[in-house]
């Protein structure tokens, strides 16, 4: 086994040997957004459910506001 020697994390034990080369490269290509959420508030979003969910209570009022201000504008 090849190993890296630049890398001080990559242990002997570690064997890539039966590790597939992009085996998802076809599916990232297609669309992937990756967002890296900061420490201080990974406590309120400990995983993509709870991120997905608070991004759409934040549309939804996006939305409202949107058409609030478009009747006031009208007005």
């Amino acid at each position: 086994m090849k190993k890296t020697r630049n890398d001080p994390d990559m242990l002997d034990e570690y064997d890539f040997s039966g590790g597939v080369t992009g085996k998802y490269a076809k599916r990232y290509a297609e669309g992937a957004n990756v967002v890296v959420i900061d420490p201080d508030i990974l406590e309120y979003f400990p995983d993509h459910d709870s991120v997905n969910d608070a991004l759409r209570g934040l549309a939804a009022i996006i939305r409202r506001r949107k058409k609030t201000e478009a009747i006031i504008c009208s007005r």
